[in-house]
Formats: structure tokens, C-alpha cells, sequence
């Protein structure tokens, strides 16, 4: 509560300021009428003064006007208040979570993610704003009211907030158990949101192995639980209503006995006897509403935890202290001894003892069996995680004494699971370089061979391509990613199984592009289909986190070993080794070029 009320209540002070005087004048509104009705019962009904009505219906409209007034102004700013922290926080949750290290993603699911940035930051709104209207409004207005008791009869008064201490240890255990009760709703509505969207993003999935009915169940089972926590919370809540009402009842009654019998007796006039207890039910609601307030908080309390628990989450990967701009001069990239696995360094390694050199300018491809290391060595080079051990150089440059900015900005990707975002083509090819200009795009376009395809949709650059680019063919889609990386132009290119999944007549356009694309660029490949890193200026085969071989293609096959084998299961019954190699996306080094002529 403190870090919520210092960092983000504290720029709206102004304004919670400008709340109170609103509050303020409410809560002396609603005494004002309270203390009116003394005048009324005294002097309008027991003296029969007109003049005095007059008077007193003149107070009556003015007061109900100014507090008409003063509520619509406590209303806007509280409204404009809470929305002003809840946009804030959600604005600081976001970057914080953006600028994650992958391991934090790697760990965490989207709909738990977006939960607690939509839920979570929402329900820590509403508790703040019922917290400080309560604490405003109520606690001002009850201050004002209880004046007006205790002026008329300071016992009475006693008699009538005997339940206060009575009431503070129900209210104690309902926060507790409502504190509890929120986290876990948070948590299951965060469940709730990663199911929908695995199966909304899965739909294809869903149908074609007709799962609709099991996922179907698996949806209506966390909707069930969610349900049932929010009725507890609903019960716990609630279950302070019956002590307050026999409370206040209670009160109310004993102060009717004594009161009355006092105006029995002549020893109290029968106006300020009806001023007294109307003050007590006016005071009534308020008092109700402030022992709700403990409930509310701890709600929000619970939300806030969540929040505050990724705000408090340090990346692993970040600039150190003294990092250096990458000064470019090829892109040559070499893995020297570099050992990393996933879950710590007691993990299985992923990689063990690795070392690869990719000159500048070459082309260097990466082969092996699946869980062989070759995305682990994508992710080592734009330090989307560091090593156990080892080191990473780009042009002799460790990548951890540089700057994450000035080292991703030389890096292009472009990969086999190609995102594109729900907007239009051109921001899509922007995503390369959001300052280039139009002639810019266009020239990437074309030079990803996207542009022809592009031209004749009726909206050109301006069409939507749908939630991850699904109104795109997958051929579409790689040649935008292709027109991106072309336009970030940067020296160091990284192609990851780009070709995959394509069909011919796709994938020569996409072979086509990357040619283009890898012209003058250090080129690191990873590729199944052996066929398309024939060319490659040397091969580094990978089995189970080690090099086991490197060379280029004829000797490699040469060696008879692993990547013979793995060349051989892939060609058994198709084209030889001439034919194979003659489908490649890259310009072949003038050797090759020879033998392959």
C-alpha cells in the first residue's frame, strides 16, 4: 500500500486534494440536514412560525443544490483519479514485462500475463477508488454527523457508536480471508485467460482433431472454479452485512429508549430528539460502507501483490554498467567454448563446449537433430540469454560488455514461425525500421519478391493481415519478413529453417529473396533440408550440444558421418547429390558454382 500510495497516488494529489474539499462540502451537506430538522419539529411545528418555514425550505433547496454539485465534482475527479493510476500502473507493468528477459516468457503464460496487466491492474482501481471515497466522503460525512450528535447529547452519542469496537474484529478476520480469496481469483482468471488463448489461437488444431467438446469441458471446469471462489469471496464479504445490521439495530433501539423517554420527561425537546436520530441513520450507511472499506483494500492488496511481484522481477539479460556501442566492421561472429543450459548451469546443458566461427560475410549453416543446440545458438547472439560459460564475440567484441540497443540493431531474423502483427502490411515491413520512408518500403518489397503480391490486393501497403498474419498465405508471410529484415539492413542475418512449410512455387519466390537478402551479410542458417545449405561457405553439425563435425558440404560427406547419414536418410529416395544441392537459396562461393556447373 505504501509503494502504491508513493509512486503512483502521490502525482494525483492535486486532484485528490480538489476530491476532499468536494468530500468536505458533501459531508456538511448531509450534517446540515441534520441539524435542520431540530428548526423543523421546534419552531415550525411546535411554534407555528411560517417565516421560519420559509427560512428553513429556502436552507433545505440550498443545501441539497450545493451538495448536488459538490458530489458531481468528488465523483469526476475520483473517477479521473483512478483511471489516471490504473493507466499509469498498467503503462509500467507493461514495459517492465516488454523489456523481460525470454526466460521470463519462457516461464510464464500470455493469459496469466495479460491478466494481470487487464484483471489485476482493474481490480486494484476499483478497491483504491472505494478506499478513498469511503475514507473521504464517508469518514467526513460521519465526522460531520457525529458533531451533531454530540452537540446535541454527548451520551446519547456513546450510547449510539458502542458497536465500533464491537464491529472491528469481524471486520479484521472478513479482510483477511477476502485477501486470500482475491489472489486465488486473480489467479484463476489469469488460468482462464491462458486457456482461451491457447484454444482461440489453436482453433485449426481444435477442429481438425474435433477436441471442441474437450476443450469445451476444460473451459467450463476453470469458469466453474472461478466461480465458485468469486462466490466465497461474495459469502466473506457479505457476511458483514447481518453484524452491522444487528449492530446499528441494537444501537439504534437503545438510543430510541433513551432518547424518547427523555422527551417524555420534558428533559429534551422533541426537535432536537428527532435532529439526534436523524444524524445516527444518516450516519447509519457510511459507517456500513467504511467497514466494507477493509474488505475492498485487502482485495485490491491482492491484486497489488500479483502486480507488484513482476514489477519487483529483475531480467536476467540487461546492459552492465559501462556497456559499450557495437563498433561494426563485418559482422564476423565466433562461439568460443560456450556452454549453456535452460534451467541453470546444473540443468542438462543445451550447449557443451561449443566453438563456431562465422567470418564476415560468409555464410555459415547449422545442422543436427532436433535438440541439438542450433536455436540455442540463435539466442545466444542477440543476447536473449547469456552463457554459463564461454564467451560471444561480433567482431572480437564480447556481446555482454555491449549494449543490448546497439547489438540488436546489427542483427536481423528471420525465422520459420514468422509473426506478423494485427495491423496493416506497411507497419508490418516498418517493424524493420520504423523511421524508413515510403520509397524505402517499397524498394524491400520488391526486393522480398512481396511486392508483386502486394500491389494486387485492392488496399495495397494499407491492408490489415489479420491476428498474426492470418489473412496472408504462409508464402505471403515470409516474404513480409523477409522485406522487414531487408529493410533493417543490418550486417548480421540469422535465417532459421526459413524456407520450411512453403509450398514450390512459395518457396523459389522466398529462396529468391533470401539470395538477395544474404548479398554482403554474415549469414548464419539453420536448415533440416540439407539441400538448402549445400553451398554454405562451411557447415558446423551439431549432436547433442556439441559440434561433432564442420566443413563444407563435400567434405563433409566425404567424412561418412553423421551429416553423411543425415544427407543420406534425407536423399534415399530422392534426387542425388548434384540435383540436391542445386535447389539453394544463396549465392554459391565460386567453387561451388564450378562444381556445381
Amino acid at each position: 500500500m505504501r509503494r502504491l500510495l508513493a509512486d503512483h497516488v502521490r502525482p494525483e494529489l492535486p486532484r485528490l486534494a480538489a476530491a476532499l474539499i468536494c468530500m468536505a462540502i458533501v459531508s456538511a451537506a448531509t450534517a446540515a440536514l441534520a441539524w435542520q430538522m431540530q428548526p423543523i419539529l421546534d419552531r415550525v411545528f411546535g411554534e407555528r412560525d411560517l417565516a421560519a418555514l420559509r427560512a428553513v425550505a429556502i436552507g433545505t433547496f440550498a443545501i441539497f443544490a450545493v451538495k448536488g454539485f459538490a458530489s458531481y465534482g468528488q465523483s469526476v475527479l475520483m473517477i479521473r483519479m483512478g483511471l489516471a493510476i490504473v493507466c499509469g500502473l498498467q503503462k509500467r507493468l507493461f514495459r517492465h514485462v516488454v523489456g523481460a528477459d525470454l526466460v521470463f516468457f519462457h516461464d510464464r503464460a500470455p493469459g496469466d500475463l495479460v491478466s494481470r496487466v487487464i484483471n489485476d491492474c482493474a481490480q486494484l482501481r476499483d478497491a483504491l477508488s472505494t478506499l478513498l471515497t469511503n475514507i473521504g466522503k464517508d469518514a467526513l460525512t460521519l465526522v460531520g454527523l457525529v458533531a451533531v450528535m454530540f452537540y446535541q447529547d454527548w451520551f446519547l452519542a456513546l450510547i449510539a457508536f458502542i458497536v465500533i469496537p464491537v464491529a472491528v474484529l469481524p471486520i479484521a478476520r472478513v479482510g483477511r480471508r477476502v485477501r486470500r480469496l482475491a489472489k486465488g481469483t486473480q489467479q484463476e482468471t489469469g488460468g482462464l485467460a491462458t486457456l482461451l488463448d491457447e484454444v482461440f489461437h489453436g482453433a485449426r488444431q481444435v477442429k481438425a482433431y474435433g477436441m471442441e467438446a474437450a476443450e469445451t469441458a476444460r473451459a467450463d471446469a476453470a469458469v466453474d472454479r472461478l466461480f465458485r471462489l468469486q462466490l466465497k469471496s461474495g459469502r466473506t464479504r457479505s457476511a458483514l452485512q447481518p453484524v452491522m445490521e444487528l449492530l446499528g439495530g441494537a444501537a439504534i433501539v437503545a438510543v430510541m429508549l433513551y432518547g424518547g423517554h427523555q422527551v417524555v420527561e420534558g428533559a429534551r425537546s422533541p426537535g432536537a430528539f428527532f435532529s439526534f436520530i436523524t444524524a445516527v441513520l444518516l450516519a447509519y450507511e457510511p459507517l456500513k460502507r467504511l467497514a466494507n472499506v477493509n474488505a475492498a483494500m485487502q482485495a485490491g492488496l491482492g491484486a497489488a501483490d500479483r502486480i507488484f511481484a513482476l514489477i519487483d522481477m529483475e531480467p536476467g539479460v540487461t546492459d552492465r554498467p559501462g556497456a559499450k556501442a557495437l563498433a561494426m566492421r563485418g559482422g564476423a561472429i565466433r562461439l568460443e567454448r560456450v556452454s549453456f543450459a535452460y534451467g541453470g548451469a546444473d540443468a542438462a546443458p543445451a550447449l557443451d563446449g561449443v566453438d563456431i566461427d562465422v567470418p564476415a560475410g560468409a555464410t555459415v549453416a547449422l545442422v543436427g537433430p532436433s535438440g541439438a543446440g542450433k536455436s540455442t545458438v540463435f539466442n545466444l547472439i542477440p543476447r536473449f540469454f547469456d552463457p554459463q560459460s564461454g564467451r560471444v564475440l561480433v567482431d572480437g567484441q564480447d556481446v555482454r560488455e555491449l549494449t543490448l540497443a546497439s547489438l540488436r540493431r546489427s542483427i536481423a531474423l528471420v525465422s520459420q514461425d514468422v509473426l506478423l502483427f494485427d495491423d496493416s502490411i506497411r507497419a508490418n515491413i516498418l517493424y524493420g525500421r520504423p523511421e524508413a520512408t515510403e520509397a524505402e518500403v517499397i524498394e524491400a518489397a520488391k526486393a522480398a519478391q512481396a511486392w508483386d503480391f502486394i500491389e494486387a490486393l485492392p488496399q495495397g501497403l494499407d491492408m490489415m493481415v489479420g491476428p498474426r498474419g492470418a489473412k496472408l498465405s504462409g508464402g505471403q508471410r515470409q516474404r513480409i519478413a523477409i522485406a522487414r529484415a531487408m529493410l533493417r539492413n543490418a550486417p548480421i542475418l540469422l535465417l532459421d529453417e526459413a524456407t520450411s512449410n512453403l509450398d514450390p512455387e512459395s518457396e523459389r519466390a522466398v529462396q529468391t529473396a533470401l539470395a538477395r537478402l544474404m548479398r554482403g551479410r554474415t549469414t548464419l542458417v539453420i536448415a533440416h533440408r540439407l539441400a538448402t545449405v549445400a553451398a554454405a561457405d562451411c557447415i558446423y553439425v551439431l549432436e547433442q550440444g556439441r559440434v561433432v563435425e564442420r566443413g563444407p558440404h563435400p567434405e563433409l560427406l566425404a567424412l561418412n558421418g553423421t551429416y553423411a547419414r543425415l544427407h543420406a536418410l534425407q536423399f534415399r529416395d530422392g534426387p542425388g547429390d548434384g540435383e540436391a544441392s542445386a535447389d539453394i537459396p544463396v549465392e554459391a562461393p565460386p567453387a561451388e558454382r564450378r562444381r556445381q556447373a
